[in-house]
C-alpha cells in the first residue's frame, strides 16, 4: 500500500493567479475548483478500487504457481524498473538519505503482510484487520513522533479494538484472538502501514521520487527476502510461474503504478480527512468483490465488528489535523 502527498488544498488554490494573468471570475473559479476536486476523488477511488480487488489477481497467480510473496517481489521489480526509467535521479536522493531504508522496511512489511494475507485468508476479515491502521497510528505517532494521544484518539483506539474483538471472536474460538496466519499477517500489515505513515511524515523533506523508490524497492526486496526465508523452511514453494500468468503480472504492475499515480494526484488536491474517508471505499470494493466470488463470508458478527472499525477510521479522518505544527497524517 502506498502513501500520498500531505499538501493542503489551500496550498494548491489560495496562492492567487500567476503574475501577468487575470484571475478567473467567481463562478468559473468555483467550477474549476469543483472539477479538480471531482477528478481528485475519482483518482483516489481508482486507487481504492485497485487495492480492493487486488486479491483476485494475487490468487490467480498463486493458481499459476507463483506464491504471493514471489508475486510481490516480481511486480515491484517491474514497478521499480519503470520508476527508474522515468525518474533516474531517484537513486541519488535515496543514497543521499540513508534514513529512507526505514521507509523501505516499513513499506515492505506492509505489502508482505497484506498481499500474503489477502491471498490465503478471508478477504473481508483481512481487510478489516488491516484497517486497524488509524488506531495503530495513535501509538506509533506517540513513540516515533512524540505526539501524545488525546482523549479523543484513545477513544477511537478503544472503539477500533472493540471492533477487532468482535471480528476475531468466532463461535469456534473461546477467546477473541487471531485464528490463523492470515489474521496475524493482516494485523502486522496494518501496524506496518501506520509505521510507514509516521516515517513518511518524519522524512517528508526528502525527494518524493526517492521516497517512492524506497517504498517500491523495499516492498520488492522485503517480499523476496521473506520468500527465500520461507523456502528454507519449506513454507513457500519455489517460483514456478506458468506462461499464462505473465500477462497478469504485467497487468498488476501497471495497476499498482496507476493506483499510486491516482493517490499522488488525489491526496495532493484534497484535505487529508477527505482523502482518508475516500480511501475507506477499499473495504467496500473488497467486500463486494470477494462476497460475489465466494472469497469471504459476510456474517452479522463481521459486519458489526467492521462497522466499529470503520467508524473509528472515519472519526480519525474527521479529527482536527496537526497542520499548525507542520504535519498531517496521510492514510
Amino acid at each position: 500500500m502506498e502513501q500520498g502527498s500531505t499538501d493542503s488544498p489551500a496550498d494548491k488554490f489560495s496562492a492567487g493567479p500567476p503574475q501577468g494573468k487575470l484571475a478567473p471570475s467567481g463562478g468559473s473559479a468555483a467550477h474549476e475548483v469543483a472539477s479538480v476536486g471531482a477528478k481528485a476523488v475519482l483518482a483516489l477511488t481508482l486507487n481504492a478500487f485497485i487495492w480492493g480487488v487486488s486479491w483476485w489477481p494475487l490468487r490467480q497467480l498463486q493458481g499459476h504457481g507463483l506464491h504471493p510473496l514471489w508475486t510481490t517481489a516480481l511486480v515491484y521489480a517491474v514497478v521499480v524498473a519503470g520508476l527508474l526509467t522515468l525518474r533516474p535521479q531517484a537513486w541519488r536522493g535515496f543514497l543521499a538519505h540513508p534514513q529512507l531504508w526505514f521507509l523501505a522496511a516499513a513499506s515492505g512489511l506492509t505489502n508482505v503482510g497484506f498481499n500474503w494475507a489477502v491471498t490465503v485468508g478471508d478477504v473481508v476479515r483481512v481487510v478489516l484487520l488491516f484497517y486497524l491502521m488509524p488506531a495503530w497510528s495513535v501509538l506509533v505517532a506517540w513513540v516515533m513522533l512524540g505526539e501524545k494521544p488525546t482523549p479523543a484518539s484513545l477513544l477511537r483506539l478503544l472503539l477500533a479494538m472493540a471492533g477487532v474483538l468482535v471480528v476475531l471472536k468466532t463461535p469456534e474460538s473461546p477467546w477473541p484472538v487471531p485464528q490463523s496466519g492470515a489474521d496475524w499477517l493482516a494485523i502486522m500489515g496494518g501496524f506496518s502501514f501506520a509505521v510507514t505513515n509516521a516515517v513518511l511524515r518524519k522524512y517528508k523533506h526528502t525527494p518524493s521520487e526517492s521516497r517512492m523508490l524506497a517504498m517500491f524497492g523495499g516492498s520488492g526486496l522485503m517480499a523476496a527476502c521473506a520468500a527465500l526465508a520461507g523456502m528454507s523452511q519449506a513454507i513457500v514453494p519455489a517460483p514456478a510461474l506458468a506462461a499464462a500468468g505473465i500477462p497478469i503480472v504485467l497487468g498488476l504492475a501497471v495497476a499498482f503504478m496507476a493506483s499510486n499515480a491516482g493517490l499522488q494526484y488525489g491526496a495532493a488536491r484534497l484535505a487529508s480527512a477527505t482523502t482518508a474517508i475516500v480511501m475507506l471505499t477499499e473495504i467496500l470494493f473488497a467486500s463486494l468483490s470477494s462476497a460475489a466470488l465466494g472469497a469471504a463470508e459476510l456474517t452479522p458478527r463481521v459486519l458489526l465488528g467492521g462497522a466499529l472499525i470503520i467508524l473509528a477510521a472515519v472519526l480519525a479522518a474527521m479529527a482536527p489535523t496537526q497542520s499548525a505544527s507542520g504535519s498531517a497524517e496521510s492514510h
